[in-house]
């Protein structure tokens, strides 16, 4: 793959190496998701953040990782302050848009609709999120989380269940095609019959040559992983609010679960937000303090891979140490540890 210039559109795009490159870059970028250490080696740069559906983490993390770059943000959040409210195109905001910016990371409601921006766009754009398709940097995430809590033993060989709405989820079905990448891996999709992983996703990872269980028992499913990757029911890809109610709270794990039928070092995932309403709660409060709940260092290391990104799709990732300096504030040491 050429990352400089490139779209980052799809799982699809990448290749073994690839990964393998991007996450080296990665590791590379902890000095100054840390705090550690300032680099301006994006200095003049314009990020445009482009989020026409609701993001928390996602695009403050997007931001953060351009600023943390040495880049600008400028942002547009909702259809309602946009022109799209007035009846643009995607291909004229797209065609607007990207003469203001150096590179736009784009979520939109709609499958498609990032790819459709990015071919009138005039710089490279990055998938934020389109629909119930892909969320392709989340899933680079989740990976590169995978590899540093199972602590070099590699991704070969896992052992995975992904538990909930695996139907409109697009967090897992972003990673389960990375998985496909890799080999002999063993997959366990938990959900009721009526949220299954889409067909084409899972004879795609049988393709592969891996081994995959569809079921709708969470204790049994649970018991021999190295992850349980838990997702919240996806209310907003719903017909309505009573359809999602049907299923939401079905697989509920907490710390009794986990200790009766996980293995003693089960990583728990999430890509969040996690649903703490109590007619759902997917991963329980009382889970917090367990030391294998990996969702918050989920998020720092989607500084990491953003940042990453935004270095390779720059062609800047050999110059960010040329244009560093140490920081000069206290830190508090939120990151030791990590």
């Amino acid at each position: 793959m050429q990352f400089a210039g490139s779209h980052i559109l799809s799982i699809a795009q990448f290749e073994r190496p690839d990964v393998e490159h991007l996450f080296a870059v990665a590791d590379r970028m902890q000095p100054y998701a840390h705090r550690r250490r300032v680099t301006k080696v994006l200095d003049g740069a314009i990020l445009g953040a482009m989020f026409f559906e609701p993001s928390t983490r996602t695009r403050v993390s997007f931001g953060s990782a351009f600023n943390l770059l040495g880049g600008e943000v400028r942002e547009t959040t909702g259809f309602e302050m946009s022109a799209i409210a007035k009846g643009e195109s995607l291909y004229d905001t797209a065609r607007v848009l990207s003469g203001y910016s150096d590179v736009i990371a784009m979520r939109h409601p709609q499958e498609g609709s990032v790819a459709e921006f990015a071919a009138a766009s005039r710089v490279p754009v990055l998938n934020g999120g389109d629909g119930s398709n892909e969320h392709p940097t989340q899933a680079l995430l989740d990976l590169y989380t995978i590899r540093k809590e199972l602590a070099g033993r590699g991704i070969d060989q896992l052992r995975i269940a992904m538990v909930g709405d695996l139907r409109f989820g697009r967090t897992v079905h972003s990673l389960c095609k990375l998985l496909c990448l890799f080999d002999g891996i063993q997959v366990v999709l938990v959900s009721p019959a009526e949220l299954r992983m889409p067909p084409a996703i899972v004879e795609q990872l049988r393709a592969a040559g891996h081994k995959v269980l569809e079921s709708e028992v969470l204790e049994a499913s649970i018991r021999h992983v190295d992850i349980v990757y838990s997702t919240r029911i996806q209310e907003e890809r719903f017909s309505s609010q009573q359809e999602a109610d049907l299923y939401r709270g079905r697989f509920r794990l907490n710390q009794s679960i986990y200790t009766e039928h996980c293995e003693p070092n089960t990583v728990i995932m999430h890509p969040l937000p996690r649903d703490s309403r109590v007619s759902a709660r997917e991963l329980d409060d009382d889970l917090n303090d367990n030391p294998n709940l990996a969702i918050f260092r989920q998020t720092d290391n989607g500084m990491l891979v953003r940042m990453a990104l935004f270095a390779l799709v720059l062609d800047v990732a050999d110059q960010v140490d040329r244009h560093a300096r140490d920081v000069n504030w206290y830190t508090g040491g939120r990151f030791d540890g990590l």
